[in-house]
């Protein structure tokens, strides 16, 4: 009888190890949690943007690379979830944060400018979140390129 109570506790905890939980694990969303905070105006949340949406790089150096940061706020009350960040050209890399962030939670959206053309410049950032907000939001850096010394 012990042997099959044994058996039986097994079983029981092999199946419920083997539960797929939906819930979030330290700001890892699931892409259904995604996608229904993507879609549900309910889990719209809002942006505040803690620096300016706009960079002066002032002079750089031709063929120099360079990361450009734009922090942000979750000024809202639900989950901010940061579906697509896209660049205007080539030239500039950005990188589309992995988690979720919390109410009160900050975060960085961060990309690397390849230093490539001549004279002055204005290249874009494009941000889509969960938000009532402008969606796409436009961050936007600048500058003048200079020809190396």
């Amino acid at each position: 009888m012990k042997k099959i109570l044994f058996i039986a506790s097994l079983a029981i905890a092999f199946v419920a190890c083997k539960n797929n939980d939906k819930k979030a694990v330290g700001g890892q969303l699931t892409p259904e949690q995604i996608e229904k905070s993507a879609t549900d105006t309910a889990n719209f949340t809002s942006i505040q943007w803690l620096d300016s949406t706009y960079l002066d790089l002032g002079k750089i150096t031709k063929d120099q690379s360079i990361e450009i940061s734009f922090r942000f706020k979750n000024v809202g009350t639900k989950n901010l979830v940061i579906e697509n960040v896209s660049a205007q050209c080539g030239c500039t890399i950005p990188e589309k944060p992995a988690k979720a962030f919390a109410p009160g939670e900050e975060g960085v959206i961060k990309a690397k400018f390849n230093g490539s053309g001549h004279g002055q410049i204005r290249k874009e950032v494009y941000v889509t979140a969960n938000t009532n907000g402008p969606n796409p939001y436009t961050l936007t850096f600048g500058g003048e390129i200079v020809e190396k010394n």
